[in-house]
């Protein structure tokens, strides 16, 4: 497994884990959860699809929610993975992330959003702010765990 960097900027906390059972619906947060690779998070509606573990950016979350005047609760977004502390929106496509001792990799910034989508009141974030990641190594995965960006040349 790579060797991923501490530097402060490259390292954040996993706030929640989510899953939900079906589609189209909000996720629940758990104390505890198994992402297995080449498949997602254990459980969750989402495993074993193009994009099968969604990451948001606490700060975003609760950014929006509280210029619309909601309540955020992690999974409220539909997002599998809450990050605190860590800039999302500079990680590309191919970049890796050491969640516990998981590794995953950004396969998509954003998605299309379509209309019958799950909103929270009318809001989507994870078209605009969400990553997407493959699993390439599984590991159970709590908050708390620590969340590290893994140098791009970290396997050569």
């Amino acid at each position: 497994m790579p060797s991923c960097s501490s530097a402060k900027n490259n390292l954040g906390t996993l706030v929640a884990v989510c899953l939900s059972h079906q589609k189209g619906t909000s996720k629940e947060p758990v104390s505890e959860a198994l992402l297995v690779a080449n498949w997602g998070l254990e459980g969750d509606a989402h495993a074993g699809t193009i994009r099968p573990v969604s990451l948001l950016d606490e700060a975003s979350a609760l950014e929006l929610t509280r210029a619309q005047g909601l309540d955020y609760r992690p999974g409220v977004f539909a997002e599998n993975l809450v990050v605190r502390g860590l800039d999302l929106g500079r990680l590309q496509p191919g970049d890796q992330l050491e969640v516990g001792k998981a590794l995953l990799e950004v396969i998509q910034r954003g998605k299309p959003s379509q209309p019958h989508h799950y909103s929270y009141h009318g809001w989507r974030l994870l078209p605009t702010e969400g990553i997407f990641c493959r699993v390439i190594k599984g590991g159970r995965v709590r908050p708390g765990d620590q969340v590290r960006v893994c140098p791009r040349d970290a396997s050569l």
